[in-house]
């Protein structure tokens, strides 16, 4: 057991954290987290609903009706710097790469395609240097550096809900406005609209900055009202960092370094939202508005399709407290779980069993046929006491070094595009504590740096993953044209080529 000195113990205590939860941090680097065991791929009619074209045409006709009387929220987590996103232009700017010049010369080309256009247009002239001038002469590194860096756009270090994502005839939007316009859209009940932003400190004043100044706009052209808030990343959930032997990694003044665990960290915030019907997507995922009519579609399909099934769930969990069950409607029960909520139940189940069983938070997850995209995917995953359920599982939790594991991640048909719609309240309207149906076997550990120096850091079962790993989990199908992330600043060329 690691021995730490006074000063580490006031520092631990000082970030939010205790002692003995450090020491089990230090245990789990050293065994690991144990890999999902998948017992076969989630697929249509074994996991994933296939909802027919006239259940669909039903869902969205009655989904104005079925959120009357709900409180609605769209929760998006927006605290990630948009780093990754500008991975090759990194690279390009600092001449590492030949193999990129094709690729900078084609983004210096379509430059004044990009919604940030006219900003860096402005950013140079202010230095005194011509962006035309600069493209013509191929001169990447210096556009780019007026993109990344602070003297210019500063992109390379602002979240991406402040990056401008969108061209319209009338101006550009960010990707933050999207979201807004999405809200008024379909997470809109009597026109009130509740949006939570999940954000970094650093970027907090970045944030009411935008939401000033484009709020009134958007509440006058939908006539709705959005209420609008923030919350950040606890530093109490952030883990302890180690080095490549699993002692504590220590920066150069020797103190102990702690970094934030992932978004997993994030089921602390979403448990302090009270809302009925709570829709989850990311930042990234937003497509400009004439072609949004796939994605308001669904998201209406979805939410209605979840208060049915959640309707059904509390009646039958109001007859069981009640203690009015009999044997026909015990198998009633029983096919509804197994058939509408796909929980293995068996044929001995007890209606206390049952109401235990069914208690739960509710989510409905759409599923995106699989076209190559990488992340997570849709699962039947067996736990150490043999149960199986419907779990999210990320390429990193698969033990790709055993065959039949492989077999069945190479046979998976869909993949998670993060497009959740979930209720956390019980029959009663009591809120569920959403840390309790946390997996905590479901994190991982991965390889980062810090100033040149290699470590190992652990992220907390992922916000869709292990942190709703016992919730009542439904896969429903969704198209393609509701997935439209930006993961590469190249995608905004994509998207504003018109």
């Amino acid at each position: 057991m690691e021995q730490f000195s006074k000063q580490d113990q006031e520092m631990i205590l000082q970030h939010g954290c205790d002692i003995s939860l450090v020491q089990s941090q230090l245990e789990r680097f050293a065994k690991g987290f144990p890999y999902m065991n998948l017992d076969r791929a989630a697929v249509v009619d074994d996991g994933i609903v296939r909802l027919s074209g006239e259940a669909v045409e039903e869902l969205e006709a009655d989904y104005e009706a079925a959120v009357r009387n709900v409180q609605t929220l769209k929760f998006v987590p927006a605290s990630g710097a948009a780093t990754r996103m500008f991975k090759d232009l990194y690279a390009i700017m600092e001449g590492d790469d030949d193999s990129l010049r094709a690729k900078a010369d084609a983004f210096l080309e379509n430059l004044p395609t990009y919604p940030f256009y006219e900003d860096l247009a402005a950013a140079m002239r202010r230095a005194g240097i011509d962006v035309e001038q600069s493209r013509k002469a191929k001169d990447a590194v210096t556009v780019i550096r007026f993109i990344l860096q602070e003297e210019g756009l500063n992109y390379g270090h602002l979240p991406k809900a402040l990056l401008k994502f969108h061209r319209y005839q009338e101006g550009i939007r960010t990707a933050l406005e999207e979201h807004l316009v999405e809200a008024a859209l379909y997470a809109n009940s009597n026109q009130q609209c509740y949006l939570h932003f999940t954000i970094s400190p650093a970027h907090r004043a970045g944030f009411e900055r935008l939401i000033a100044a484009v709020v009134p706009q958007y509440e006058e052209r939908f006539g709705v009202t959005y209420h609008i808030s923030f919350s950040e990343q606890d530093p109490a959930t952030d883990t302890i960092a180690v080095n490549p032997d699993n002692t504590p990694f220590r920066d150069e003044n020797g103190n102990l370094l702690f970094r934030p665990a992932g978004h997993g960290a994030l089921i602390h915030n979403l448990n302090k939202m009270d809302a009925d019907v709570i829709f989850v997507k990311n930042i990234d995922n937003v497509i400009s508005e004439d072609k949004i009519g796939p994605t308001v579609q669904y998201k209406k399909v979805l939410a209605s399709y979840l208060l049915q099934l959640q309707n059904r769930l509390f009646n039958y969990l109001r007859l069981i407290e009640a203690g009015e069950v009999d044997e026909m409607m015990l198998c009633e029960m029983l096919d509804f779980a197994e058939t509408d909520l796909h929980i293995a139940v068996g044929d001995d189940c007890t209606p206390d069993a049952l109401f235990d069983l069914l208690n739960r938070p509710l989510r409905l997850c759409g599923m995106v046929k699989n076209e190559g995209e990488p992340g997570g995917g849709p699962f039947w995953v067996r736990n150490p006491e043999g149960h199986c359920s419907l779990q999210i599982v990320e390429s990193s939790q698969i033990d790709k070094t055993d065959g039949q594991q492989r077999n069945i991640l190479e046979h998976a048909t869909h993949f998670n595009p993060v497009d959740l719609v979930c209720a956390v309240k019980d029959f009663k309207g009591n809120k569920f504590n959403l840390p309790d149906y946390v997996d905590p076997e479901a994190g991982f550990i991965s390889s980062k740096s810090y100033n040149g120096r290699e470590l190992k850091a652990m992220e907390l079962p992922g916000l869709w993953n292990g942190a709703m790993s016992d919730w009542i989990t439904v896969f429903v199908e969704v198209p393609i044209q509701t997935f439209n992330p930006v993961k590469t600043v190249f995608d905004l060329y994509k998207r504003n080529d018109k």
